[in-house]
């Protein structure tokens, strides 16, 4: 059974940073894609970003420059750096054995999971 164990969140000023990570079991990370997703309130899930296999990453258009994804193999855990956040960042956030796919919307194509993200989430709240 595969499981990732959210992590690091908490209340941040904007402009601030925070690093969480996300531990995984059942699964390798470095054998495989992780995603990073979040839901803020009254929102549907959203995209952030992925690491895949082969190393590449990618982002969202919305967190592209401010966070990075990383991963430690030896621990088997994916990281998120975010930095120069913002209220909108406010969010649950949460990681998934999910490459992403693409679809379209009225806004252009954006990256959606194609399964649930099995794990609690850490709450990230941007505010002064």
């Amino acid at each position: 059974e595969v499981q990732f164990v959210e992590s690091g969140g908490g209340l941040v000023q904007p402009g601030g940073s925070l690093r969480l990570s996300c531990a995984a079991s059942g699964f390798t990370v470095s054998s495989g894609d992780t995603s990073w997703a979040r839901r803020a309130p009254g929102k549907g899930l959203e995209w952030v970003g992925a690491i895949y296999e082969d190393g590449s990453r990618y982002y969202a258009d919305s967190v592209r420059g401010r966070f990075t994804i990383s991963r430690d193999n030896s621990k088997n855990t994916v990281f998120l750096q975010m930095s120069s956040l913002k209220p909108e960042d406010t969010a649950v956030y949460y990681c998934a054995n999910d490459p992403g796919k693409v679809e379209e919307s009225e806004a252009g194509p954006i990256v959606v999971l194609t399964t649930t993200p099995p794990g609690q989430g850490t709450q990230v709240t941007v505010s002064s």
